[in-house]
């Protein structure tokens, strides 16, 4: 009977090495193994709408592909804070890391050494000044974004005026294309338009309403804000709203976080330029797990936006393109 059963044994194990073996010589990439690739998700920061969405998007694609997934995130939108919790994981020796890198200088070696030591990394939203160690980098044009931004400025301020900036802080790729797109197109305007400056909240909502306040003070006859991302548009709406200008200075956002749909729908904000973070972070597993599993992988993806405003917030579309508070 002992016999018996390691003749079964021997049969099995032939049968699996020859699938296997077959596969390989058809050109099939091997599956996952029985727990799945461990893919590790490292946010800008904590507690955002818009990398909640796209943590969203990392769970359900890899669910779908049978991958296990986890995600941290720094408390603030600071390289200090991102590279320990980078240095972490990468001591974990997780398969794959997806990453929004809060500084295009400070996470470029931390990132490069991870690459270097058989993790695959893919750079969401943000990258870094060299990413050629990146399996992909997939993110919104954000240079089109800031252009678009100024668009819908023009629209709602046809007799031109003086416009604002305010952004993160310099060293964010996303962001700078962002402020840059917008700050060339007012340039380009032909000085219908004039810019006060571009200033930067820190991702902090009470820097933005602070620098809001101050800009209302020295320039009372501002007619436009450009916030371009989620905290500076949210600081920017109560700063208006603490200078009594509700109404009167036109305030256009990026990102569609719960707090920017609320200005928008009680008119703080008359626009919203949205991401499509869920997205992004489906492509991410997407692209790290064909990275993993010896499949095709592309080296840049761009993802692209909507501009939302009260005539089409709740419309389906402009509910699909909200970010959510949790998956």
């Amino acid at each position: 009977m002992v016999k018996s059963n390691n003749l079964v044994k021997k049969t099995a194990v032939m049968a699996v090495t020859a699938g296997v073996a077959v596969g390989l010589t058809m050109g099939i990439a091997p599956v996952a193994n029985a727990a799945g690739e461990n893919v590790v998700f490292i946010q800008g920061v904590k507690g955002d709408g818009f990398y909640i969405t796209m943590e969203c998007g990392v769970k359900a694609a890899a669910k779908k592909l049978g991958v296990t997934t986890s995600t941290q995130g720094p408390a603030k939108f600071d390289a200090t804070l991102q590279r320990p919790i980078l240095a972490s994981v990468v001591a974990s020796k997780p398969d794959a890391i997806l990453i929004a890198p809060n500084d295009v200088n400070a996470m470029q070696k931390p990132l490069e050494q991870a690459a270097k030591s058989g993790i695959k990394v893919v750079l969401v939203d943000t990258t870094v000044k060299d990413p050629s160690f990146a399996v992909s980098q997939i993110a919104s044009n954000n240079l089109a974004g800031g252009a678009a931004a100024f668009a819908a400025v023009k629209k709602l301020v046809p007799d031109g005026g003086k416009v604002l900036g305010i952004g993160v802080k310099p060293g964010i790729s996303t962001t700078d294309a962002r402020d840059k797109g917008f700050q060339d197109a007012v340039a380009a305007s032909g000085g219908k338009y004039v810019s006060v400056g571009q200033q930067y909240s820190n991702n902090e909502p009470a820097i933005a309403a602070q620098i809001t306040t101050a800009a209302l003070a020295k320039d009372p006859d501002l007619k436009a804000i450009f916030a371009s991302n989620l905290f500076s548009a949210q600081g920017a709406a109560t700063g208006i709203k603490q200078a009594g200008k509700e109404g009167q200075v036109v305030v256009i956002g990026f990102d569609a976080g719960p707090d920017q749909v609320k200005a928008l729908k009680a008119g703080t904000v008359q626009a919203l330029i949205a991401q499509q973070p869920y997205q992004i972070g489906v492509q991410g597993v997407n692209q790290a797990v064909n990275a993993l599993r010896g499949l095709p992988t592309k080296k840049k993806i761009t993802t692209g936006f909507s501009i939302l405003t009260k005539s089409n917030i709740d419309t389906p579309a402009g509910k699909a393109a909200q970010y959510r508070s949790t998956c």
